[in-house]
């Protein structure tokens, strides 16, 4: 029998006019000129591909159509514009977008029916504000954690700079979940592409080894044993290559120039507490699974973004015959209530509910 799944990776259309609505009006008109106004950083490529890809007029009623379609009993929301926070510079601005961004999210969506879960976005360039929003968007508004961005910022994730965070985090059991973007290619390597399927291949996968990197080696999942962290929407198959290249350099290395990770990096990857969203067409998630178990992948839809698959994807992962029952169920629901800290009663609710 088929579960109900969970969506550990879904996404929200935000605007400017949008978010207007809930930010410190101090902030309200900050940006370029109206009219070409936009609160995030933005690169100009043709995502949706003159217009045949993607859906970009969208609010909580189109979600929960998509969420019915495929037969979802919950959704965790990203943000779209939003993946791009890492880019702002004004660390007061950061602040007042993050708290307008978790309220709107709070009611246009979660609101409307709570199968409809945010992951708040921090302004990680005032530290001290991201503890205190972390806490705000967790406990006030029904968030399950938190963003953090894999491009933008001026230091890595692992920086103890950022560890206030983490510790916060893993004091109120929530999740963390490091998801890429585009934007700014030259900081995952891909500034000498010119097309937009060159960096787009280049871009989720290779952020995600770089903080992925930063993560282990600098000790965050040392000093923080029952933070939960996620990495999504890279698929998981470059994870198995990543740790093994790891391990190589920590065996010679780690001792002088990466004391905080103890441990072999596989290690890491097998307590359980570093999950990865998965890509339905991944042909090698079978060997990932025989390597390091079925218990740290997420199913993601990505919807509606240009590239999403769903519900294609969902149906493609339950007709896998490289997959046991056990596989399915795990990567479809249980993996995300574990990740999400989801109790059954939340993950079965209804719009009856809401």
């Amino acid at each position: 029998m088929n579960v109900n799944p969970i969506d550990a990776d879904g996404h929200i259309i935000e605007t400017v006019d949008q978010l207007a609505e809930f930010i410190d009006p101090a902030y309200r008109d900050y940006g370029p000129a109206r009219g070409a106004r936009s609160y995030f950083s933005s690169d100009g490529w043709d995502r949706s591909l003159r217009g045949t890809l993607g859906r970009w007029q969208f609010d909580a009623r189109a979600v929960l159509e998509l969420m019915d379609e495929g037969g979802l009993s919950h959704a965790i929301l990203y943000p779209t514009q939003g993946l791009g926070i890492g880019w702002v510079r004004d660390p007061d601005f950061a602040v007042a977008l993050c708290r307008g961004y978790n309220d709107y999210f709070f009611h246009r969506y979660h609101q409307v029916d709570a199968r409809m879960t945010g992951v708040a976005l921090l302004p990680f360039q005032d530290v001290g504000e991201a503890v205190k929003e972390l806490r705000r968007a967790t406990r006030e508004l029904g968030a399950t954690g938190a963003m953090l961005p894999a491009v933008g910022l001026r230091k890595p994730l692992g920086h103890r700079d950022y560890w206030p965070i983490y510790e916060e985090a893993e004091r109120l059991g929530c999740m963390l979940a490091v998801h890429a973007t585009v934007r700014g290619p030259h900081y995952f390597g891909a500034d000498g592409f010119d097309s937009f399927i060159e960096v787009h291949t280049i871009s989720h996968a290779f952020a995600q080894m770089m903080q992925l990197t930063s993560i282990i080696f600098s000790g965050v999942p040392e000093r923080f044993p029952r933070l939960r962290i996620g990495f999504m929407e890279a698929g998981c198959t470059w994870m198995p290559y990543w740790i093994d290249r790891m391990h190589e350099e920590w065996e010679k290395r780690a001792k002088v120039e990466a004391p905080g990770c103890r441990h072999d990096p596989a290690e890491y990857i097998r307590r359980g507490n570093l999950f990865f969203s998965i890509e339905a067409g991944e042909g090698s998630l079978a060997e990932v699974i025989r390597r390091y178990g079925d218990e740290i992948l997420v199913f993601a839809s990505d919807f509606p973004h240009w590239d999403a698959e769903y519900p294609e994807n969902l149906h493609s992962i339950r007709k896998r015959t490289d997959l046991t029952a056990q596989n399915r169920d795990r990567i479809l629901r249980d993996n995300a209530m574990r990740l999400y800290g989801l109790d059954s009663a939340a993950a079965e609710s209804t719009r009856a509910s809401a």
